[in-house]
């Protein structure tokens, strides 16, 4: 009795505990250290469900590294525990089919014997296993399982509690992003509409044209307005005020309420900038006409590639092409090939030079797909999460913002992809990735020297092409009718 109020008190201290840490890579060890605890074993582990690949994966210490081990989710005892939700004990691992000893190869740990219970989140979810491996003295019993069990609901909290802070900074970061990037984007054409309109009121004057002076003034002092809102913008990212971001909102209102103020006062050749600004902005979001037409994918991609070859210029990324010719579909050509040449343009920013970025076209059943395929830098986990939320880029602003488009790492500011999810909503089709980090630059922080032949990391060309990203468009398709997205 005594024993079992010992390790109960234990279990409310482990409670506490692990249910206040939020770093998720601390939380691993946290776990099993507390674990192998109050459970007196040798060692235990943490496997969660990642939904994409239908994975378990855990983070383990081999060669006095930190390193991630994925498995099927069906897969050894705890992908058996995964899809019964139901604990297990394995008192003897050699005579129990469905343990799988490659874990243990790869860690060095030799498994005796294994107690593995489900991790059930507030929602009735299975997201993982923990186990506890090994028992000091004796075999795993009952008890032990009720025990193991009452940890896996405190782990399960904390695991949880992680995963959603865990997200919060990933919003945050996309929207610390969004600010710097909308600060870059204001303080260039602000300028230039300010130098506009000193040569507007310069021509007035010297052309002694009355009337129109009040209307610059007007636009002047709106525009210095601006221009101050726009250091205020500078200031808030240098400095991280949390009271200052709010101002942010306001000052994008203040920003849309000048061009439209602008709109109205166009005149003569003085009306050429605002023009070419609104004409940016439709370039982007507009598709024009909404007018679907017959449209053979084989020419709209082979033109939409033979543009972007001509685009990079001196770019050395070699674009692979294979399109299954004689399939038509009836479809926005504008909003189609804003969205193959925004995706294309993508890849060809993220491939070093002397890569490679195949393009694809195939019927598959009853969909058309289309895949841009390239073998670059890949985006990271974190990344992979803010890919369509727009102004997404993975470079610092200072970094990608003095490059052209198509330059190897331009970043640009993430419109192609945010417009191309947006426009799938619109007309029907759907829009996935997959991706893959080069595993010798694993953070954004980490640099591509932009040439294969460059790298200090590889021995040959096909050596790099174990990274990069695959965007998939999937057109449904009805046998005898042409589909309209």
């Amino acid at each position: 009795m005594e024993q079992k109020i010992e390790r109960y008190a234990k279990l409310l201290q482990v409670g506490q505990i692990i249910t206040s840490e939020m770093n998720l890579e601390a939380l691993f060890p946290l776990i099993i250290q507390h674990t192998n605890d109050i459970m007196d074993t040798q060692a235990s582990s943490i496997f969660l469900y990642d939904k994409k690949p239908n994975e378990l994966w855990s983070l383990v210490s081999t060669d006095l590294k930190k390193n991630e081990i994925r498995i099927p989710a069906t897969y050894g005892i705890a992908g058996w525990v995964f899809q019964n939700r139901a604990p297990t004990i394995v008192n003897d691992t050699s005579n129990d089919p469905r343990f799988d000893a490659d874990v243990d190869e790869k860690t060095g740990f030799r498994t005796r014997n294994i107690l593995c219970v489900p991790l059930i989140n507030r929602q009735k979810e299975c997201v993982g296993t923990l186990q506890a491996l090994n028992k000091n003295t004796g075999n795993f019993t009952e008890e032990d399982v009720e025990m193991l069990s009452s940890i896996s609901d405190y782990a399960t909290i904390a695991l949880e509690n992680s995963r959603l802070y865990e997200e919060l900074k990933s919003m945050n970061k996309a929207k610390e992003r969004a600010i710097d990037h909308l600060s870059h984007e204001l303080a260039t054409p602000l300028a230039l509409i300010s130098a506009t309109l000193a040569k507007i009121s310069s021509g007035l004057s010297e052309a002694k044209i009355t009337g129109l002076d009040r209307s610059v003034i007007i636009a002047q002092r709106n525009l210095n307005r601006l221009m101050r809102l726009q250091e205020e913008i500078d200031n808030i990212i240098r400095e991280k005020s949390v009271e200052d971001r709010t101002k942010i909102t306001k000052i994008i209102e203040e920003a849309l309420h000048f061009i439209e103020y602008q709109n109205g006062l166009r005149r003569g050749k003085y009306s050429k900038v605002l023009d070419l600004l609104s004409d940016y902005l439709d370039s982007i979001y507009k598709v024009g006409e909404e007018r679907a037409e017959k449209i053979s994918v084989d020419e709209l991609l082979q033109s939409v590639c033979d543009d972007a070859r001509r685009a990079m210029g001196q770019r050395e990324v070699e674009i692979v092409q294979d399109f299954e010719k004689g399939v038509s579909i009836i479809a926005n050509r504008s909003a189609l090939e804003k969205v193959c040449s925004g995706i294309l343009r993508n890849a060809i920013e993220n491939t070093p030079d002397q890569g490679r970025i195949e393009v694809t076209a195939k019927t598959e059943g009853d969909q058309m797909v289309i895949r841009f395929r390239d073998f670059g830098t890949g985006i990271t986990a974190e990344n992979q999460r803010l890919v369509f939320t727009g102004f997404f880029h993975t470079q610092d602003t200072n970094y990608y913002s003095t490059k052209a488009p198509y330059d190897f790492n331009a970043g640009g500011s993430g419109a192609d992809l945010l417009r191309a999810k947006v426009f799938s909503e619109r007309y029907g089709f759907e829009i996935d990735f997959e991706s893959t980090r080069c595993s010798y630059i694993p953070e954004d922080i980490d640099e591509c020297p932009g040439r294969i032949s460059l790298c200090q990391f590889i021995g040959n060309k096909s050596d790099c092409f174990a990274s990069g990203t695959i965007f998939s468009l999937r057109i449904p398709l009805k046998k005898g009718v042409e589909k309209v997205f």
